[in-house]
């Protein structure tokens, strides 16, 4: 299935090379998880620190649920940063 995936800041590079504004429309299995997702794209698990699914924070003990993505989602995911 697909939905679009969404990497920020230092997390950009490895989205597929055909992504415009840190996003891209990715091709993942049909019952993943987003751990899978994490995974496939090769985004460490400790640089996944804010994970949104469709704008809704999913934390990490609920990451492994396998089914929670449907067609069309959107991943976003956001490393660690500081600032101010």
């Amino acid at each position: 299935m697909n939905i679009t995936l969404k990497l920020y800041a230092n997390l950009s590079h490895l989205l597929p090379a055909h992504a415009q504004y840190n996003a891209a429309e990715v091709s993942v299995a049909d019952n993943a998880s987003l751990n899978m997702v994490i995974d496939q794209f090769r985004v460490p698990r400790e640089s996944a620190h804010l994970v949104l699914l469709n704008g809704v924070f999913v934390c990490h003990e609920d990451r492994d649920q396998p089914g929670r993505l449907k067609a069309g989602d959107a991943l976003a995911i956001w490393p660690p940063v500081a600032g101010g």
